[in-house]
């Protein structure tokens, strides 16, 4: 839900910007306003206990909804599960 919000929140200001400087294209309009911003995965690996746990406290802490994790799969080892979060990160 977080990157829906953040691709609507993008579009619009796109679509502002192209209406108010038709001059810049689509890309030059993207890379002045987000021309830092770095794809990253993150990856956790444990019990389902674990796992769960920590998934849910990234999200008090405001880092990830729970939501925005893939479901729990197994890794093959007996008791432990794996899932990952991408998000795109500003870089400074």
């Amino acid at each position: 839900m977080m990157a829906q919000l953040l691709n609507f929140a993008q579009s619009q200001i796109a679509q502002f910007l192209r209406q108010n400087l038709p001059s810049l294209d689509r890309q030059q309009i993207s890379q002045q306003i987000f021309p830092y911003r770095e794809p990253i995965k993150h990856l956790l690996i444990g019990s389902p206990k674990a796992v769960t746990s920590t998934i849910h406290y990234l999200q008090v802490i405001g880092y990830a909804s729970v939501g925005d994790w893939s479901p729990l799969q197994p890794t093959g080892n007996p008791d432990e599960v794996m899932s990952i979060l991408s998000r795109q990160i500003l870089i400074q």
